[in-house]
């Protein structure tokens, strides 16, 4: 494996952890990763990289070895501003090339709509965006988080790292012994009790009270100036988030429509999490694409 190094940087009232892979004068690429992830999940994908690259990779806010905020809900667009201020910090000047898995891949393509000079080439790994809502929802949306707020949230706590790589392969069993050992080392961490827990803030689990405007998000990809890389998994099941698979379908290429300059691929034999299923496959498009 690829070694990385950690640092920590203060950004927007929070001690921010960010990993690092390869030689810092190299070719600067970012990855963000997706909900319930951490950043040390793209190892494999690192690995597979033929040329040199700056990987840089941060825990989102909540996630990993981030500092978690004291607070009860996070919003959406609180990651868009810690995109913005990671990639001020390491490129205040140059565009730079972004990739986003799942929950990333959403708060990418938002970001380079929003700000479409700062980006060069956008890699979205199944950030499809969220099931349209309606107005009539948000009064039973609002009544369901003032309803969650009433409990402290949890998060189970396995017995050793064994159980932890176990949880993972049950969500992906394409996971291999070995990487899902890797894994569930990032993953979680062993706490007083001699119990591991997992690296997430427990108050991820409740609701949004927000409704998602697809016709807004719409908008901002529609705003992207960068060619983007749209790489959907063969096997994936993420499509269970905003309808059937029928439906999903005529949705998410209905939205892909609003993407300016658009390549897509699809991974075989991989699911959701496609960079830990074919991550060879996956690095042979990523540099292909980045030229």
């Amino acid at each position: 494996m690829k070694a990385s190094r950690s640092e920590f940087i203060p950004l927007r009232g929070l001690n921010m952890h960010i990993r690092h892979w390869g030689n810092p004068d190299a070719p600067i690429l970012f990855m963000v990763h997706g909900w319930m992830d951490v950043a040390a999940s793209f190892q494999f994908v690192v690995d597979c990289l033929s040329r040199d690259w700056h990987v840089i990779a941060p825990d989102w806010r909540g996630f990993g070895l981030t500092e978690y905020p004291k607070v009860e809900s996070y919003w959406f667009p609180d990651y868009v501003a810690d995109l913005d201020a990671i990639l001020q910090h390491y490129s205040p000047e140059q565009p730079v090339n972004l990739l986003g898995h799942s929950m990333g891949g959403n708060i990418a393509m938002i970001y380079a709509g929003v700000r479409p000079e700062r980006i060069a080439k956008l890699i979205n790994l199944e950030g499809f965006g969220m099931p349209m809502t309606q107005a009539k929802q948000a009064p039973g949306r609002y009544r369901k988080w003032l309803d969650e707020l009433r409990e402290v949230p949890t998060l189970r706590h396995y017995a050793d790292l064994t159980e932890v790589a176990g949880r993972l392969q049950k969500t992906n069993p394409r996971l291999s012994d070995q990487r899902a050992s890797f894994l569930a080392q990032h993953w979680s961490k062993e706490n007083a009790q001699g119990q591991w827990e997992l690296l997430a803030d427990p108050a991820h689990k409740n609701s949004s009270p927000l409704l998602y405007h697809v016709d807004e998000v719409l908008q901002c990809w529609q705003n992207i100036a960068a060619p983007v890389l749209w790489v959907e998994a063969n096997d994936t099941d993420i499509w269970r988030m905003i309808g059937s698979k029928e439906e999903a379908r005529v949705e998410i290429d209905r939205r892909m429509k609003f993407i300016p300059t658009i390549q897509t691929e699809v991974v075989m034999d991989a699911g959701h999490m496609l960079h830990h299923d074919q991550p060879e496959v996956l690095a042979q498009l990523i540099e292909e694409f980045l030229g």
